[in-house]
């Protein structure tokens, strides 16, 4: 990715310290620190905008997610779960933006909504699975308070935090590719993966994927400011006119990923907060105590570790980490990225985390909390005009994610491959979380890695205390399986 040449600062704010900022400058720029990390007002602006064009499809994947019923059998209303997934979006994302400062974006975290739907929904109802986001949310705010969270993260030795950027930009461009229906799921007897659904591309929507991604590389080559943003307009104009002429299928093989893309309806829409409170801390003695630890665990495993490799991978893109790999101002992001667990819980939308997306942004020059202050008031909008969000095609979207995923390799280059104790962390890192698709099972096989060769080299006293106990936390991750058939968890 596209690096500023200004090195990374710490601000008065960041810093704490009574340095003043140059006079004659705007009260947004001095708040938001925008011209000291070398970025201007409309860059941030851009990086926000595009920010939210990539990942606007939360709004309709997380329903989809949580779409599932309850113990009760109870089924979540879509309309209540978009308008709870853009509420909450934008309040943490408005959050980052104008008290952490920072140019990352929070949402429904996919991860633990996929722990809500399949582990915890068939054990209680909605409300008692939202608060179980609460108190996940508030145990990550907790140990942010402590220090803990962040020192965990510091702990983390440098190449590993390349490693862990590198594997989150493999993971992202798998994504891209999926979504956009160029890489499907093979055969039942054949590849697990394939090239299209079927071992081959089929319909206009992948083609203009696949005309998006390349005319983006093509603007980036030619260093035209905006590439990402203008390969999106422009992929989404064409897609509006092929979708008129051309005879694209409904459903199957060839049709669009999340419809076609065109207005349906109205262009506004009433918001619908009927899950806005609809929490519930009881009867949780029911389910069992053990199973409401392991639950608890997971999601705290979901939401810390997904979040805290974005945010160095993140961090790291836009120029705002040290040689060390450390970030000014870390302490706010970690504590609302764990606020945002409570705060999904309480919207009804489930845990909000920060977003890979947000490299997207970074990409384009992003570098403070103004892009996130764009792209929160964008969530506020959908509130009330979500059908205008759904124009954008999943296939235009997905192609700046591959973009940025390519972007995010080049941090290769600071990985010394010849040793040992450095290379095969970062490779297991690495290629785990698009295998996965998940970025924890990643960073925890590198941790680990990282621990048994120190301790094979006779180096057990370079791991370090924080590292040590990361590593029997993933290790309790690996085998969390047997654990619960250990305790008779069902």
């Amino acid at each position: 990715m596209t690096q500023s040449s200004v090195e990374p600062k710490t601000t008065a704010e960041d810093a704490g310290s009574g340095s003043r900022t140059p006079a004659g400058r705007s009260w947004l720029d001095r708040y938001f620190h925008i011209s000291e990390r070398g970025s201007t007002v409309a860059t941030e602006i851009r990086g926000g905008v595009t920010t939210f064009m990539a990942m606007a499809y939360i709004l309709l994947l997380n329903p989809i997610l949580l779409g599932g019923p309850d113990v009760d059998k109870h089924v979540l209303a879509t309309s209540a779960v978009i308008t709870a997934t853009a509420f909450a979006a934008a309040v943490t994302t408005l959050l980052m933006g104008f008290v952490g400062k920072v140019p990352l974006v929070l949402a429904a975290g996919l991860s633990v909504s996929g722990v809500l739907a399949t582990q915890v929904v068939p054990k209680m109802t909605w409300p008692q699975a939202m608060g179980m986001c609460v108190v996940y949310g508030l145990v990550i705010c907790l140990l942010v308070v402590t220090g803990l969270r962040e020192m965990i993260m510091n702990a983390i030795p440098l190449p590993l935090k390349h490693g862990i950027t590198i594997g989150i930009g493999l993971f992202i461009a798998l994504i891209g590719f999926n979504k956009a229906g160029f890489v499907g799921a093979g055969p039942q007897f054949g590849p697990p993966i394939t090239l299209g659904a079927g071992g081959e591309l089929v319909g206009w929507p992948v083609l203009i994927f696949a005309v998006t991604l390349l005319a983006i590389f093509a603007l980036q080559a030619r260093k035209v400011p905006g590439a990402i943003l203008i390969g999106i307009v422009a992929g989404t104009i064409v897609s509006l006119i092929v979708n008129a002429v051309a005879d694209i299928p409904a459903k199957g093989p060839g049709s669009w990923a999340n419809g076609a893309p065109e207005l349906k309806g109205s262009a506004v829409s009433s918001p619908d907060f009927s899950l806005f409170g609809d929490v519930s801390f009881g009867g949780w003695g029911d389910v069992g105590f053990i199973t409401i630890g392991v639950i608890v665990f997971t999601l705290v495993l979901a939401g810390f570790f997904d979040a805290m490799a974005t945010i160095i991978g993140v961090g790291t893109e836009a120029n705002l980490a040290d040689d060390k790999g450390r970030m000014p101002g870390l302490s706010k992001a970690l504590f609302i990225d764990g606020a945002g667990g409570a705060i999904g819980g309480v919207s009804g939308a489930s845990g909000q985390t920060v977003f890979v997306e947000s490299a997207t942004g970074v990409g384009e020059g992003a570098r403070t909390g103004l892009s996130s202050t764009v792209t929160g008031l964008f969530f506020a909008a959908c509130l009330f005009f979500t059908p205008i969000t759904q124009i954008v095609p999943r296939e235009v979207g997905s192609a700046a994610l591959v973009v940025i995923g390519a972007m995010m390799m080049m941090n290769a280059k600071h990985v010394n491959w010849g040793d040992s104790s450095v290379a095969i962390p970062v490779f297991l890192t690495v290629v785990l979380m698009p295998f996965t698709y998940s970025i924890t099972p990643g960073v925890a096989a590198g941790v680990i890695a990282y621990t048994v060769i120190k301790v094979a080299q006779g180096k057990a006293r370079e791991v370090g205390a924080f590292m040590w106990a990361l590593t029997a936390i993933f290790v309790v991750f690996f085998a969390l399986h047997p654990i619960e058939g250990w305790l008779g968890v069902s």
